[in-house]
């Protein structure tokens, strides 16, 4: 990926843990390596087609002066999420260090300096219901993915009407899949789900059982990823019709990280 570098923009803030130091404040030196394609722009030679490391520098400078935060660790992670959500389309990620030169600590050095990196990542979540007015509470899933600061909306499949899977002895559901890019880190993405389930409803009390709504997290980036709470890819996605066929509208050539198979692939053998 092209890369767009901000080399050490001086900004005069007032961020750290010691009170004095958010009345007087101090200097900051703030480096940005922003990956984005610059093909367009170099073939046609139009500001307008990349981004503006002038804008891009002001808006750091103008951010850091005018917030304060006890931690270079939050003045970095928010620096970088506002710097992805100004350039949603553009910016893939961004590389971002602040040096803090005159850390006051009580012995010499040159800087202590915080540096992270922070992107974009393309996730697939399947959808389903079977109790209520079902399609309702499927949109309104996708309307509330898509009020969050930290997603956007993609491709949405269709739904369809699916038999109940694991306890079968309950009301058909409607399932579909759809395509969202998002800031949040996996876990983070999984406790939203949560609160849009809970919010809709939601019931943990029979596992496979009916529910008003049911949000799962397929795929993320190519990340392979286990915890107590979740498994990305979704252990079971490659043996339920019901994700892969409205999953296969969307991304049929989305490539299982583990198996390698397509979309397209692990529906045509399931």
């Amino acid at each position: 990926m092209d890369q767009i570098r901000i080399e050490q923009l001086e900004v005069f803030a007032k961020h750290g843990a010691i009170p004095e130091e958010n009345v007087l404040g101090q200097k900051f030196l703030v480096s940005a390596v922003l990956f984005t394609d610059t093909r367009k722009a170099g073939r046609n030679d139009q500001l307008d087609q990349t981004i503006s490391y002038g804008r891009a520098s002001k808006f750091m400078e103008r951010y850091l002066r005018e917030h304060t935060f006890q931690l270079i660790e939050s003045a970095a992670e928010k620096l970088a999420e506002e710097l992805l959500l100004m350039y949603p389309d553009s910016l893939k990620s961004v590389e971002l260090e602040i040096r803090k030169p005159w850390a006051p600590i009580g012995l010499p050095l040159q800087y202590v300096s915080v540096r992270i990196t922070r992107g974009w990542h393309q996730a697939y979540i399947a959808l389903g219901s079977n109790i209520g007015d079902r399609l309702a509470y499927l949109t309104g899933a996708v309307e509330a993915l898509g009020k969050l600061r930290e997603c956007r909306v993609g491709r949405i499949s269709g739904f369809i009407e699916t038999p109940p899977y694991g306890v079968t002895d309950q009301a058909d559901f409607l399932n579909g899949c759809m395509e969202i890019k998002t800031l949040y880190t996996p876990e983070e993405l999984l406790d939203a789900l949560h609160e849009i389930e809970a919010a809709a409803g939601r019931e943990r009390i029979i596992h496979w059982g009916p529910r008003t709504l049911d949000l799962d997290v397929i795929f993320y980036d190519d990340l392979v990823y286990e915890s107590e709470r979740l498994s990305i890819p979704h252990t079971q996605m490659h043996k339920r019709d019901f994700v892969l066929k409205p999953l296969a509208e969307i991304a049929p050539y989305k490539r299982h990280p583990i198996f390698g198979e397509t979309v397209a692939e692990m529906l045509d053998t399931v």
